[in-house]
């Protein structure tokens, strides 16, 4: 056995999935192990492990199989250069979209349309609301000075 892979009972412990799920998913080709014994034995990496535990969330995430695996292949047509995108890439579920992070830049995972998050500009757009609004505690302190004005 190599070292630093994992069996598939191992892997299975680690990752919560059964050994049955690792079967369908090497099967299908969503997540393959980087090795085999001599005996034909699967053996899992350690970067094959975090693949599987971000398949795992994103099923958590109610995003099915299939889905996950369009997903893989869509970013793998737009992204040539990332070899393992659920190692690679940060994955976010928001509803029904699936956005992927590589460096600054977020995309939506099935169609590879870029989504703009002009980050700098939010952030100075809400602080300058929060100035121009008085804070709940003086709302307060204005409200009782005026009642002892009146009393």
């Amino acid at each position: 056995m190599p070292a630093g892979s994992f069996s598939r009972q191992q892997t299975a412990a680690i990752t919560g999935l059964s050994s049955r799920q690792l079967s369908y998913w090497r099967k299908t080709g969503l997540v393959v192990p980087s090795g085999y014994t001599a005996g034909g034995h699967t053996r899992y990496s350690f970067t094959d492990l975090i693949a599987l535990r971000t398949a795992r969330r994103l099923l958590d995430a109610h995003i099915s199989v299939q889905r996950i695996r369009k997903c893989l292949q869509s970013l793998t047509r737009f992204l040539p250069t990332v070899e393992y995108p659920l190692v690679e890439l940060s994955l976010v579920v928001t509803g029904d979209v699936v956005l992927v992070f590589r460096g600054e830049r977020a995309f939506d995972a099935l169609t590879g349309q870029e989504w703009v998050f002009p980050v700098a500009e939010l952030a100075a757009e809400i602080e300058k609301i929060q100035q121009q609004q008085p804070q709940q505690g003086e709302l307060f302190s204005a409200v009782d000075n005026k009642r002892g004005e009146y009393a």
